[in-house]
C-alpha cells in the first residue's frame, strides 16, 4: 500500500468491477473467441470477412454514433447487426441474429471466477458502510454473485456516460447522500477510475495488481490518494 495524500474519513465506497474485483482479461479473451465461433457456426457468412473487417466496422460505427462508446452491449449488437446487413441479411434477419448472438455474449460474459478474498472483503466492508458499483462493462453482478454487497449498481449506457465522465459518480454520490470527499472510489484504471473519481471530488484508490509504476504509464493524469496491490488492503482503511 502506498499513500499519495492523507485520506479523509471514508463513509462510503464505490467500486469498479472488471479487473478490480476479479481478473476480467481471460473472460474477455474467451468471449471474443467463442462468439466468433458461434457466429461462424450459426451464420457462416460472418466467416467470409476477416477480423480486421469486423474491427473496422466497429470503429466506423462509433465514429457515426459516439454514444456507442458508452454502452458496450449496444455497440457489439450494432456491430453484429450492421455486419450482417452488409453481408446480405435482411433487416429482420440481422436483428434476430444479433439478438441471439448477444444472448451468447452475455452468457459467456458472466463466466467470471470471483476470488474468495473479494467476497470476504466486500462482506466486511458492506457491514460498515454503503457500497456502490460503477462499471463501464456489461457483467451482471447478480449472476457472478456480487450483487448483494452493493446498495446500488450503475452501468455505463443505461445509467449515463462511461467513466471518467461524471454521470455515474454523481449518481452514486446522490444515492449515498454524502460529500464527495467522504467517498473512496476503488478501481484499476488510471483514467477511467482514478481521474474520473478525482475530477468529481471523490478520493481515489488505485488497484494496481500488475506492478505498474506511475512513471511507466502515460495514462496517469492525476495521482490517486492511495494505491493498493491486493483487495484485502482496503480493510486497513476502515
Amino acid at each position: 500500500m502506498h499513500f499519495y495524500r492523507h485520506l479523509s474519513p471514508i463513509q462510503a465506497m464505490t467500486f469498479d468491477l472488471d479487473d478490480t474485483l476479479y481478473d476480467n482479461r481471460p473472460v474477455i479473451r474467451n468471449v471474443e473467441q467463442q462468439v466468433a465461433l458461434w457466429l461462424h457456426t450459426h451464420h457462416p457468412v460472418t466467416a467470409t470477412q476477416p477480423l480486421s473487417w469486423w474491427n473496422n466496422l466497429k470503429l466506423q460505427l462509433v465514429k457515426d454514433d459516439p454514444w456507442l462508446m458508452n454502452d458496450v452491449s449496444l455497440w457489439r449488437f450494432e456491430q453484429i447487426r450492421q455486419g450482417l446487413l452488409h453481408l446480405g441479411y435482411k433487416q429482420h434477419q440481422a436483428q434476430q441474429a444479433a439478438t441471439d448472438a448477444m444472448q451468447e455474449v452475455h452468457r459467456l460474459r458472466n463466466l467470471v471466477d470471483v476470488p474468495s478474498e473479494t467476497h470476504t472483503v466486500l462482506n466486511r466492508l458492506a457491514a460498515e458502510m454503503p457500497l456502490v458499483a460503477i462499471t463501464n462493462g456489461n457483467v451482471d453482478p447478480e449472476k457472478i454473485g456480487l450483487a448483494n454487497y452493493f446498495q446500488l449498481i450503475l452501468k455505463a449506457g443505461p445509467d449515463g456516460h462511461a467513466k471518467p465522465h461524471s454521470d455515474m459518480f454523481h449518481r452514486a454520490q446522490q444515492f449515498v447522500d454524502l460529500p464527495a470527499q467522504a467517498i473512496l472510489h476503488v478501481g484499476d484504471h488510471p483514467v477511467k477510475d482514478v481521474m474520473g473519481a478525482k475530477q468529481h471530488g471523490f478520493q481515489a484508490c488505485w488497484f494496481n495488481d500488475r506492478g505498474i509504476t506511475l512513471r511507466a504509464t502515460k495514462k496517469v493524469k492525476l495521482l490517486p490518494d492511495v494505491e493498493i496491490n491486493h483487495i484485502g488492503q482496503l480493510l486497513s482503511l476502515i
